[in-house]
């Protein structure tokens, strides 16, 4: 092991021979727990199995994000794989469905009115994905209407639980993985099933190792720690990315010539999550679901196109809203929380908006707009000074409803009490904040620029996939020469740039995305020295390999 890869790995905290081991060489044998470490998953996969037999309508009710359709995709799979194969042996044809419900109309979560409609349909059984630990009084009228919930979901759980048949979720019980995403979860249900009866459907042995593309990518895509079982998820699911049949993602990483063998994470995460999730934003949830699931490939082209549009239309809506935002912050002040909205805004990009505001200005943010049903509705972001859920939770008599995680959630305002939620909020604040939550830069090794080669750039790809708990290595050259400034971007937009740095060891060139002369804590200009904080890039663009740099800052 050469002495850059025993570095990064040290910084990591893995120094045993057999940490490292099982760090570098993800093992699907070692790594994957067994499924039926959770507690419910042996009468989960019995209730699943009887109402097949039984030919019971099965609904499938997924989240409609990245994580949620994803998840979605993974038991449309198993019950495609199964139904394929019980009509093959004579037997009964499966009933099931895809559900996702919309984003602006209907919201996060299991609702009322939805579970009415699944029992005027003849549902008995309803599988969640991404979602139900919190829902309580829909898992009770569920259960009224004769339709068993089998909730999989990875949220932090209530005091009180759903009366559910099965809850399928690592933070309600002892298994060891605790930070799956919500297609993780949905992933272990049909591991387990396949474990128990995938012999009795004529599976075979390891035919679920192709559901880890969708598994993969949704653990990539919801930002979960990248150590443990998740390591292995994110490993395996990159792998079969990259071998993957599926038609929508071939046709949408055509479009996006993107080469499949080289698929990255930084193409899921800056190319491939966000033309998801346009479809909930700015369309139906369905359509991303159809592009991860459709064996067509004219649907699949089709599908393709049509959230690449939506997804452009997507950046227009929310480049409108930003101007909007700084225009009204020319005249006011800004307190310990910032809450801002517009009725006409769109409520399906408030968090990409609420994102922005709040790197931009380095506090908690609020973003509101009106929806289908005339609801003042919300996201919310965090800088880290605070849990914008305990915040809301010190809030609460101004919310009608709220959720999400310590960075990230959404909420419903009553009409009457926006106009005071900043107030609320900015109070509230200084009872639940953190204190020295600011980042210091950090980094893993100061060098100078001879680094900068392909050996060592295939020692640091032995650490991938990178993600949160496990950043991709920073490297801080210190006193290096601007040589050369270049401005580049789509039609001359010259919204990236493109920097020559030089030191007594050799040049290098680096690249910044969306980021002009002033960016940086320390503003560039040709001819000075600086201190430069990046990570190794290996661009392929159009076939052409080019070992560069990715700025993260110059400080």
């Amino acid at each position: 092991m050469s002495e850059l890869l025993d570095t990064l790995l040290s910084k990591r905290g893995i120094k045993t021979d057999r940490d490292i081991e099982a760090f570098l060489n993800p093992d699907y044998e070692r790594d994957f727990h067994d499924p039926f470490l959770m507690r419910d998953m042996e009468r989960a996969c019995v209730r699943i199995f009887k109402a097949m037999e039984g030919k019971e309508k099965i609904l499938i009710y997924a989240d409609y994000d990245c994580d949620g359709i994803p998840g979605a995709v993974i038991l449309n799979d198993l019950f495609k794989k199964i139904s394929e194969n019980f009509s093959a042996q004579g037997g009964p044809v499966l009933d099931w469905e895809v559900y996702i419900p919309q984003r602006n109309s209907e919201g996060y979560g299991l609702n009322l009115e939805a579970i009415e409609k699944f029992a005027g349909d003849g549902v008995k059984l309803l599988i969640t994905v991404d979602l139900g630990i919190t829902a309580v009084a829909e898992v009770a009228q569920a259960e009224v209407d004769g339709i068993d919930v089998i909730i999989t979901d990875h949220h932090l759980p209530p005091e009180v639980l759903p009366r559910a048949y099965a809850i399928l979720n690592p933070k309600t019980d002892e298994y060891p993985e605790k930070m799956l995403c919500g297609a993780g979860v949905a992933f272990k249900l049909v591991q387990g099933f396949v474990k128990k009866y995938g012999e009795y459907f004529k599976i075979t042995d390891g035919w679920e190792k192709w559901l880890l593309d969708m598994a993969g990518l949704a653990t990539l895509s919801d930002r979960v720690p990248l150590l443990g079982e998740n390591r292995a998820i994110a490993s395996f699911g990159m792998k079969v990315l990259r071998k993957s049949p599926r038609p929508g993602l071939q046709k949408l990483l055509s479009k996006l010539n993107i080469d499949q063998r080289y698929l990255s994470e930084d193409d899921i995460g800056f190319m491939i999550t966000p033309r998801l999730n346009a479809a909930s934003r700015m369309d139906d949830p369905r359509r991303a679901f159809e592009l991860l699931s459709t064996e067509d490939e004219a649907e699949a082209g089709a599908l393709a196109t049509h959230l690449s549009k939506i997804n452009d239309e997507r950046k227009l809506i929310v480049a409108g809203i930003m101007r909007e935002v700084n225009k009204k912050f020319e005249k006011r002040e800004h307190r310990e929380v910032i809450v801002i909205g517009n009725p006409a805004w769109r409520v399906g990009v408030l968090g990409l908006v609420a994102g922005k505001i709040c790197d931009e200005y380095e506090r908690p943010v609020f973003v509101w707009g009106k929806d289908e049903n005339d609801l003042i509705k919300g996201s919310c972001r965090s800088d880290g000074s605070v849990s914008v859920v305990e915040l809301m939770m010190e809030t609460k008599e101004h919310f009608l409803d709220f959720g999400g995680h310590e960075l990230a959630g959404g909420f419903t305002v009553d009409n009457k009490k926006i106009h005071f939620l900043e107030d609320a909020l900015s109070t509230s604040f200084s009872k639940v904040k953190r204190e020295n939550n600011k980042e210091v830069i950090s980094y893993d090794v100061q060098t100078n620029l001879s680094v900068v080669n392909m050996k060592n750039w295939k020692d640091i790809e032995k650490l991938a996939p990178f993600g949160i708990g496990n950043p991709k290595p920073a490297f801080l050259f210190e006193g290096v020469q601007v040589e050369n400034i270049k401005k580049f971007g789509k039609n001359g937009s010259g919204e990236h740039m493109e920097i020559i740095f030089s030191d007594s060891s050799g040049k290098a060139k680096a690249i910044a995305f969306f980021s002009g002369h002033d960016t940086f804590k320390k503003p560039l200009a040709e001819g000075e020295k600086a201190n430069l904080l990046a990570t190794f890039d290996l661009s392929r663009f159009r076939g052409r390999e080019e070992l560069r740099l990715r700025i993260e800052d110059i400080i």
